[in-house]
């Protein structure tokens, strides 16, 4: 493999196919679909990889898909876009924004899906025949629990895979800067759900029942610092509650409570062990024998955790493609990314893509806001940046 693949320049690409690039990602932005139903988007980057001689193989989950380039059996670099948008409205007044109520891609999947297509079709005619080869994944349902990466896993899509590389939109960094961070960029994220039953009674007695709902509030204040004690002082931990259901009159003790939560850390190791913690911070505090307690703890996702030599590859090509200056250390997040199930097999990488144009007046909007929106030039500037990603990873194989 020589250093530099050989072909068009990404200049002269990106001059041709750049506001093809734009119309993608506006095409997909209009029409979004929710995991697991991302069929026209599926759909839409078969046919233009097709159209450039490339086989995509659609996962046998239905939707979302994996094309490879090249040919030889060598090490495959991988990389990777989600499709799928949020059950939300899109609550923007400009153009683009979604033509369906409740649904809305205010996370940048579009963005995702328009980068790694680009950075695809750009490699596509220059990729040298045997050797190494790139893999394209293009997975389904992140925003669902545990997420479409699995569904990828299942259908091979890490198989002799060296490297993996991701990028997600940061609309709070300024468009054209990239923020890389080494070890865990993003945090594992779990549900939970608590049930309590009791006899139930009048507010005029309490002594003689149980009062679920001043257990439920002994619950939400006590619960986090129990589970935390339990895993160890300095564990960094978030357990919020978001829901909570129980009673319906104010002289009822009610004999029913259903209350939802979400557990988040950035350790494995603390993600490992927090069920049982849970579990017996919750048996230290409902210690009363008429009270019954079920708790449905459901797994997400762990954190992802970036790869020291992933992260060094992508320095390298940040510098080579946009000068060091281009770089800052991205900011620990709390939320959760199931591209951590792929991190967890093989060495990968996790990019932050600066979105946010500081000259638009707009102000600075999180992720999964309503008015979410990027700035367009970010799309040429991410598909530069797994080029060169693709390319330094190459180099370190072929060393």
């Amino acid at each position: 493999m020589t250093a530099d693949l050989a072909g068009r320049t990404l200049d002269a690409w990106l001059d041709a196919h750049g506001d093809e690039l734009v119309a993608i990602r506006r095409q997909i932005h209009t029409h979004p679909e929710l995991s697991g139903e991302e069929h026209r988007t599926t759909e839409l980057v078969a046919q233009r990889l097709a159209a450039v001689g490339l086989v995509p193989r659609i996962l046998t989950s239905g939707t979302g898909l994996i094309c490879d380039l090249g040919e030889g059996d060598g090490p495959v670099v991988a990389l990777r876009a989600d499709l799928d948008a949020l059950a939300m409205d899109d609550e923007k007044t400009t153009e683009p924004r979604s033509s369906r109520p409740g649904v809305a891609h205010a996370c940048g999947h579009d963005v995702h899906t328009a980068v790694v297509l680009g950075a695809g079709l750009h490699l596509a005619e220059r990729w040298p025949a045997g050797g190494c080869r790139l893999r394209l994944l293009f997975q389904p349902a992140e925003e669902q629990l545990q997420g479409g990466a699995l569904d990828v896993i299942a259908d091979g899509g890490l198989d002799d895979v060296a490297a993996v590389y991701g990028l997600h939109c940061e609309p709070k960094l300024p468009t054209g800067v990239i923020g890389l961070r080494t070890g865990p960029i993003t945090s594992a994220t779990d549900s939970l759900t608590i049930e309590l039953t009791g006899p139930g009674g009048h507010t005029a007695r309490p002594e003689l029942t149980v009062d679920l709902t001043h257990l439920v509030g002994r619950i939400i204040t006590e619960l986090p610092d129990r589970v935390r004690d339990l895993l160890g002082a300095r564990t960094p931990l978030k357990l919020v509650f978001g829901s909570v259901h129980t009673g319906a009159a104010p002289n009822v003790i009610p004999s029913r409570a259903v209350l939802h939560a979400v557990a988040r850390t950035t350790d494995t190791e603390v993600w490992t062990r927090l069920p049982g913690a849970v579990e017996e911070a919750l048996a230290a505090i409902v210690t009363d024998e008429r009270a019954t307690l079920e708790v449905s703890h459901t797994r997400g996702v762990p954190p992802v955790v970036n790869d020291a030599g992933a992260i060094d590859v992508a320095a390298a090509a940040v510098g080579r493609a946009f000068g060091d200056g281009a770089r800052v250390e991205a900011p620990q997040s709390w939320g959760g990314d199931d591209f951590s199930w792929y991190t967890q097999q093989v060495p990968g990488a996790y990019l932050r893509l600066g979105t946010h144009d500081p000259s638009s007046g707009r102000p600075m909007l999180d992720l999964h806001a309503g008015h979410f929106d990027v700035d367009e030039r970010a799309i040429p500037i991410g598909v530069r940046l797994l080029v060169a990603v693709v390319e330094e990873q190459l180099r370190r194989l072929s060393a």
